[in-house]
């Protein structure tokens, strides 16, 4: 489960950066904020890229829910399984101490 996690985990990086970098791309229009600090209207990459980039975007933010969802249940599940067996341990180590001292 451990190797599932890592991969995950990276994974999941490599989708953030990659939504970091779509939304960066993104072309500006005139108006609200990004027109106040100079945004053209004009694409970077060519006129009906634009719609592209848009589709892309939402379907790499759509991997990105899904895979922060999954990091967070598995790491979850992880997690509350290493607490119980260290609480376990503790347990254990107290009653034999308990044990011994009587």
């Amino acid at each position: 489960m451990a190797v599932l996690n890592i991969i995950l985990l990276v994974l999941f990086v490599i989708i953030s950066l990659l939504l970091i970098f779509l939304v960066s791309v993104q072309s500006e229009d005139d108006t609200g904020l990004s027109g106040m600090f100079g945004g053209n209207s004009e694409s970077a990459f060519g006129g009906r890229s634009n719609k592209v980039i848009n589709k892309i975007t939402s379907y790499v933010l759509a991997a990105f829910v899904v895979l922060a969802l999954l990091v967070a249940f598995l790491g979850k599940t992880n997690s509350k399984s290493s607490i119980a067996t260290k609480a376990e341990a503790a347990a254990v180590s107290t009653t034999e101490t308990t044990q011994k001292t009587n």
